[in-house]
Order: structure tokens, then sequence, then C-alpha cells
């Protein structure tokens, strides 16, 4: 499977902590609907088990965690990396023990879970992320545990939020995760009727899904060339490169030493690749 790049404006400015506190400090939250996402209520009221052990990353305002809340389940977690909106969950929810509150960065988060939770923080990470966000979700889920939630299924002109397309996400899920569902949302929030995709992604743990941090290389025509390489290797199934040529998704049914890597793309002496450890 080839590399698939991502149709979204990038954005030049650092979406890190001080931006999104920013956000929360000015009350800029348009993304914000003020409620549980209908479709996602939806999912929560059809599950049974209230036991599951549930992370909702970027979780802003957790309508959704609220609600988990109120149906009665006992183990959830959201993160986020926004102080001030973190410092606002601790007192809202000061008094209930089911819910743990982090401040932090989810791609240093350690755990694993049976249920993730997706509600607008895919959209909120820049672009180039997006094959480390398919590298982390696997490695917090549990054997068999599930992604579930909602991706845009459009482009915006600026971003955040940024956009993509149904072949996109396929290509960057493919073989890390097998596709329960990922089908046109009919119950959106009317102001995002007609441009969400509902997802229910089960983590394949036949899968060794791991990111390489990757040097030298300067426009797509490379890209095409290192992604034929790999793919030519025996056991491997996905290659999938981030919009900036930093990060390289590799998924194989198994191990892959990193010599090999190294060798295939030994005729080019810019070209370096290494492991990025959990």
């Amino acid at each position: 499977m080839t590399n698939e790049q991502c149709c979204v404006v990038s954005c030049d400015r650092p979406l890190d902590d001080k931006y999104w506190n920013a956000q929360y400090n000015t009350n800029e939250i348009g993304w914000d609907l003020g409620e549980v996402s209908p479709p996602i209520k939806s999912y929560i009221d059809n599950l049974r088990n209230k036991n599951l052990k549930i992370l909702i990353p970027g979780c802003g305002n957790t309508y959704e965690a609220e609600y988990l809340l109120q149906q009665g389940f006992t183990d959830i977690t959201v993160i986020d990396i926004a102080e001030t909106l973190v410092t606002s969950l601790n007192k809202k929810f000061k008094n209930n023990s089911y819910l743990k509150i982090i401040l932090g960065d989810f791609f240093e988060h350690k755990n694993e879970y049976d249920l993730i939770i997706e509600q607008t923080f895919f959209c909120a990470l820049p672009p180039t992320l997006r094959q480390r966000y398919v590298w982390k979700m696997h490695q917090l889920l549990k054997e068999n545990g599930l992604l579930v939630g909602l991706l845009f299924n459009r482009t915006f002109e600026v971003g955040p939020p940024f956009g993509g397309s149904l072949n996109e996400y396929q290509n960057l899920f493919s073989n890390s995760f097998e596709f329960v569902q990922m089908i046109a949302c009919l119950n959106s929030a009317t102001p995002r009727a007609n441009t969400e995709l509902f997802i229910v992604l089960k983590k394949n743990s036949e899968s060794f899904v791991n990111l390489y941090a990757f040097e030298g290389i300067t426009c797509n025509g490379c890209l095409n060339t290192v992604t034929n390489k790999f793919l030519a290797l025996e056991n491997i199934k996905t290659v999938s490169m981030s919009s900036d040529f930093k990060d390289v998704l590799i998924v194989s049914i198994s191990k892959i030493d990193i010599n090999i890597l190294q060798n295939e793309i030994a005729y080019d002496h810019l070209y370096t690749i290494k492991k990025i450890e959990h």
C-alpha cells in the first residue's frame, strides 16, 4: 500500500500547550458542541460492559466522559494539554472517583485501554502527526481494543480543524487496525451534518506497528521511491510517511531488523532511519 498525502492545509502556528491554553482562556472554542456528540452518544447507549477501561484524548470539555459517568461507567481517563481546561475539569469532577483527568501530552501517555473515543482530537493535530497518531493508538489499546468516534470527511481552507477523506484514512489505518466500520455518519450534530465519518477500528494485534524517524527526503518523488523499496521487503504490509517526510509508519507481520531498512536506503548517503521507541 502506497503512502497517501493528506489533503489538508498545513498550519504555520505551533499547535502546542500555549496555543490550546490561549483558546480556552479567551473562550475561542468554536468546535465545542456544548453536549455529547449524537453518534458517540448512540454508541455509548449500546455498550453493556460498564467496567470498560476508556480513554478520551484531547478531551476538551469532555461531554462524552460526563455522559459515560451518567450511564454508570466506572473507569474513564481523559487527557488534554491545556492547563486552563484541566484545572476547570478537576474542579467540576473533584468528587468523582471514576474519572481520571490528566494534564499532559497524549503521545507521552502510557497505559492500556479497552476503548478509546475519538472526538475532535485527530482533526486538531497537525497533519504531520497522523502516522504518529496511528502508532500511539495501536500501543494504547489492549488486544482487540477499539478506537471509536468521528473523523471529518471534508477539507478546510485553514486549520485546525484539519480534514481528510475516506481514502486517506483507509490507507492510514490499514493493517494496523481492522475496519469494523468506517462509514458516512447519518446522525451528526447539525453543524457537522454530511461532513463526518463514523469509525469503529479494532486493533490488529497480529501486526507489528512501528514508527521511525527518517532524515534526508525532500520531495514526493523520493518519498515514493523509498516507500516502494520498503514495500518490496518480505512481511511488510503498509508503509506510510508523514507529510513533512520526518516520520514513517511501517506495519509488518513480523519484526523487521533496522539494518535491513537502512540497507534499502543506502543508495543515498543522506538517508537515515531510526526506530522511535515507546
